[in-house]
Protein backbone atom coordinates (compact mmCIF):
# COMPACT_ATOMS: atom_id res chain seq x y z
CA UNK A 1 0.00 0.00 0.00
CA UNK A 2 1.18 3.56 -0.62
CA UNK A 3 1.11 4.39 3.08
CA UNK A 4 3.69 1.74 3.85
CA UNK A 5 6.42 3.83 2.24
CA UNK A 6 5.85 6.60 4.82
CA UNK A 7 7.00 4.56 7.84
CA UNK A 8 9.16 1.52 8.51
CA UNK A 9 8.00 -1.77 10.03
CA UNK A 10 10.00 -4.91 10.70
CA UNK A 11 8.81 -7.92 8.71
CA UNK A 12 7.54 -9.60 11.91
CA UNK A 13 5.39 -6.61 12.90
CA UNK A 14 1.63 -6.60 12.27
CA UNK A 15 0.18 -3.25 11.22
CA UNK A 16 -3.50 -3.79 10.49
CA UNK A 17 -4.06 -0.40 8.87
CA UNK A 18 -0.93 1.31 7.55
CA UNK A 19 -2.94 4.51 7.01
CA UNK A 20 -3.12 4.91 10.79
CA UNK A 21 0.67 5.25 11.21
CA UNK A 22 2.50 8.54 10.73
CA UNK A 23 5.54 9.38 8.66
CA UNK A 24 9.00 8.27 9.78
CA UNK A 25 7.63 6.09 12.57
CA UNK A 26 9.57 2.86 13.18
CA UNK A 27 7.75 -0.32 14.24
CA UNK A 28 10.01 -3.03 15.62
CA UNK A 29 9.90 -6.84 15.92
CA UNK A 30 6.61 -8.55 16.78
CA UNK A 31 4.72 -5.31 17.45
CA UNK A 32 0.99 -5.23 16.68
CA UNK A 33 -0.90 -2.05 15.81
CA UNK A 34 -4.62 -2.75 15.46
CA UNK A 35 -6.94 -1.22 12.90
CA UNK A 36 -8.45 1.95 14.34
CA UNK A 37 -5.37 2.91 16.34
CA UNK A 38 -3.82 6.28 15.58
CA UNK A 39 -0.01 6.55 15.73
CA UNK A 40 1.68 9.85 14.98
CA UNK A 41 4.82 10.68 13.05
CA UNK A 42 8.42 10.18 14.25
CA UNK A 43 7.46 7.52 16.82
CA UNK A 44 9.45 4.49 17.92
CA UNK A 45 7.31 1.42 18.63
CA UNK A 46 9.47 -1.16 20.38
CA UNK A 47 9.62 -4.93 20.21
CA UNK A 48 6.46 -6.79 21.31
CA UNK A 49 4.40 -3.60 21.72
CA UNK A 50 0.61 -3.82 21.33
CA UNK A 51 -1.48 -0.76 20.41
CA UNK A 52 -5.24 -1.27 20.66
CA UNK A 53 -7.91 -0.15 18.22
CA UNK A 54 -9.07 2.71 20.43
CA UNK A 55 -5.63 4.01 21.39
CA UNK A 56 -4.16 7.34 20.28
CA UNK A 57 -0.39 7.92 20.11
CA UNK A 58 0.89 11.42 19.34
CA UNK A 59 3.99 12.56 17.46
CA UNK A 60 7.49 11.75 18.65
CA UNK A 61 6.36 9.13 21.18
CA UNK A 62 8.80 6.40 22.25
CA UNK A 63 7.28 3.14 23.45
CA UNK A 64 9.91 0.71 24.67
CA UNK A 65 9.67 -3.10 24.52
CA UNK A 66 6.78 -5.12 25.98
CA UNK A 67 4.23 -2.32 26.48
CA UNK A 68 0.50 -2.65 25.73
CA UNK A 69 -1.35 0.58 24.96
CA UNK A 70 -4.98 -0.41 25.36
CA UNK A 71 -8.23 1.11 24.07
CA UNK A 72 -8.99 4.56 25.50
CA UNK A 73 -5.36 5.29 26.34
CA UNK A 74 -4.10 8.55 24.80
CA UNK A 75 -0.42 9.45 24.67
CA UNK A 76 0.16 13.06 23.70
CA UNK A 77 3.25 14.21 21.79
CA UNK A 78 6.72 13.19 23.02
CA UNK A 79 5.60 10.79 25.76
CA UNK A 80 8.17 8.18 26.81
CA UNK A 81 6.97 4.71 27.90
CA UNK A 82 9.75 2.69 29.53
CA UNK A 83 10.24 -1.06 29.05
CA UNK A 84 7.43 -3.27 30.36
CA UNK A 85 5.44 -0.43 31.92
CA UNK A 86 1.71 -1.21 32.25
CA UNK A 87 -1.56 0.51 31.42
CA UNK A 88 -4.90 -0.83 32.62
CA UNK A 89 -8.38 -0.04 31.28
CA UNK A 90 -10.82 -1.63 33.75
CA UNK A 91 -10.88 -0.86 37.48
CA UNK A 92 -12.33 -4.20 38.65
CA UNK A 93 -11.62 -6.94 36.06
CA UNK A 94 -13.04 -10.44 36.27
CA UNK A 95 -12.43 -13.09 33.63
CA UNK A 96 -16.07 -14.26 33.73
CA UNK A 97 -17.60 -10.75 33.37
CA UNK A 98 -17.21 -8.68 30.21
CA UNK A 99 -16.57 -5.05 31.10
CA UNK A 100 -15.63 -3.65 27.68
CA UNK A 101 -18.31 -0.97 28.09
CA UNK A 102 -16.62 0.15 31.32
CA UNK A 103 -13.17 0.99 29.96
CA UNK A 104 -11.86 4.15 31.58
CA UNK A 105 -9.95 6.74 29.58
CA UNK A 106 -6.33 7.40 30.53
CA UNK A 107 -4.55 10.54 29.35
CA UNK A 108 -0.77 10.93 29.35
CA UNK A 109 0.00 14.58 28.64
CA UNK A 110 2.77 16.02 26.48
CA UNK A 111 6.35 15.12 27.33
CA UNK A 112 5.61 12.86 30.31
CA UNK A 113 7.95 9.96 31.16
CA UNK A 114 6.63 6.62 32.44
CA UNK A 115 9.55 4.62 33.82
CA UNK A 116 10.31 0.95 33.32
CA UNK A 117 7.80 -1.38 35.01
CA UNK A 118 5.61 1.51 36.19
CA UNK A 119 1.87 0.79 36.42
CA UNK A 120 -0.75 3.43 35.55
CA UNK A 121 -4.25 2.62 36.79
CA UNK A 122 -7.03 3.46 34.35
CA UNK A 123 -9.02 6.67 34.38
CA UNK A 124 -6.10 8.92 35.36
CA UNK A 125 -4.38 11.93 33.83
CA UNK A 126 -0.60 12.22 34.01
CA UNK A 127 0.43 15.87 33.64
CA UNK A 128 2.76 17.53 31.15
CA UNK A 129 6.42 16.60 31.61
CA UNK A 130 5.65 14.59 34.75
CA UNK A 131 8.18 11.89 35.58
CA UNK A 132 6.94 8.52 36.86
CA UNK A 133 9.86 6.58 38.34
CA UNK A 134 10.66 2.96 37.53
CA UNK A 135 8.32 0.53 39.26
CA UNK A 136 5.93 3.20 40.58
CA UNK A 137 2.23 2.34 40.88
CA UNK A 138 0.15 5.42 40.05
CA UNK A 139 -3.30 5.47 41.65
CA UNK A 140 -4.26 9.15 41.30
CA UNK A 141 -3.92 12.03 38.85
CA UNK A 142 -0.44 13.55 38.56
CA UNK A 143 0.36 17.27 38.22
CA UNK A 144 2.48 18.80 35.47
CA UNK A 145 6.22 18.40 36.20
CA UNK A 146 5.62 16.16 39.24
CA UNK A 147 8.12 13.43 40.18
CA UNK A 148 6.34 10.27 41.37
CA UNK A 149 7.96 7.17 42.89
CA UNK A 150 6.93 4.19 45.01
CA UNK A 151 3.92 1.94 45.58
CA UNK A 152 1.51 3.57 45.89
CA UNK A 153 3.08 6.38 43.92
CA UNK A 154 3.74 9.57 45.87
CA UNK A 155 5.16 12.88 44.79
CA UNK A 156 8.84 13.28 45.64
CA UNK A 157 9.39 16.69 44.07
CA UNK A 158 9.40 18.33 40.66
CA UNK A 159 11.28 17.88 37.38
CA UNK A 160 12.15 20.28 34.59
CA UNK A 161 10.87 19.69 31.08
CA UNK A 162 14.43 18.47 30.34
CA UNK A 163 14.08 15.73 33.00
CA UNK A 164 16.35 17.14 35.74
CA UNK A 165 15.02 17.22 39.31
CA UNK A 166 14.29 20.75 40.53
CA UNK A 167 14.97 22.22 43.97
CA UNK A 168 12.47 24.89 45.04
CA UNK A 169 13.86 27.37 47.58
CA UNK A 170 11.55 29.76 49.41
CA UNK A 171 12.21 33.36 48.42
CA UNK A 172 10.03 36.14 49.85
CA UNK A 173 7.14 33.75 50.24
CA UNK A 174 7.35 32.43 46.68
CA UNK A 175 9.13 29.32 45.47
CA UNK A 176 11.16 30.04 42.34
CA UNK A 177 13.79 27.99 40.61
CA UNK A 178 15.85 27.83 37.43
CA UNK A 179 16.90 24.45 36.08
CA UNK A 180 20.63 23.98 36.66
CA UNK A 181 21.00 22.35 33.22
CA UNK A 182 18.74 24.08 30.71
CA UNK A 183 18.02 27.25 32.78
CA UNK A 184 14.25 27.03 32.28
CA UNK A 185 12.45 28.92 35.06
CA UNK A 186 9.54 27.88 37.26
CA UNK A 187 7.46 29.11 40.18
CA UNK A 188 5.61 26.98 42.69
CA UNK A 189 1.97 27.94 43.19
CA UNK A 190 0.31 25.82 45.84
CA UNK A 191 0.26 22.26 44.56
CA UNK A 192 1.25 23.28 41.02
CA UNK A 193 4.39 24.32 39.20
CA UNK A 194 4.21 27.10 36.64
CA UNK A 195 6.94 27.39 33.99
CA UNK A 196 8.37 30.43 32.30
CA UNK A 197 8.44 32.66 35.40
CA UNK A 198 11.73 34.46 35.97
CA UNK A 199 13.13 36.08 39.07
Amino acid sequence: MEHQALFWAHETACVDDPAGVGERTRVWHFAHIMKGAVVGKDCSIGQNVFIGAGAVVGDGVKIQNNVSVYDRVTLEDHVFCGPSMVFTNVINPRSHISRKQEYRATLIRQGATLGANATILCGLTIGRFAFIGAGAVVTRDVSDFALITGNPGRQQGWVCRCGVKLLLPVQAGRRRVACRVCKATYRGAGSKLIEGVGE
